[in-house]
């Protein structure tokens, strides 16, 4: 089956109105060939070029995973996306933010260059979803501030 819309990948309702908000309404090829097998918990491997919506292609599937499963107690973020600069981590938080900006989801980002201090919340709050550099996340696992165990909703 060959996906022309984003309402053809039976996203949650929520996540459409983002989309529909963003101007979004076809999803590009990386989409269509990504989202399908990650919304059926299939591992995927996508290469295109910049600006083809790559980050859209992993977070759709993450975020509806999240409202399909809702969090059923507390505890550490549900879903860990790692960048390899603070840049790509706000760019990549932010367009999270976007899309679930319907939803109940938090979305939280732990970088170098801000103060140790100001993840207090991230810590202290039930994040669904962190997007993280891996200095800095490395420096809270070790300080044992941040579990990396598992989650369950």
């Amino acid at each position: 089956m060959t996906v022309t819309t984003f309402s053809e990948l039976e996203l949650d309702e929520n996540l459409l109105e983002a989309l529909q908000d963003k101007g979004f309404t076809r999803p590009t090829a990386i989409q269509a060939a990504a989202i399908p097998p990650a919304l059926d918990g299939r591992d995927i491997l996508g290469s295109a070029p910049t600006g083809t919506g790559k980050t859209a292609a992993y977070l759709l599937p993450a975020l509806q995973h999240l409202l399909d499963f809702p969090r059923k107690k507390s505890g550490p973020p549900r879903i860990l996306i790692l960048t390899p600069t603070r840049e790509l981590a706000m760019q990549v938080a932010d367009h999270a933010r976007e899309l679930a900006k319907h939803t109940h989801l938090d979305i939280a980002t732990i970088t170098g260059g801000v103060a140790y201090m100001n993840h207090a919340e991230v810590f202290s709050e039930n994040q669904d979803i962190v997007v993280a550099t891996t200095g800095r996340l490395l420096q809270y696992i070790k300080e044992r501030t941040l579990t990396a165990a598992p989650s369950r909703p």
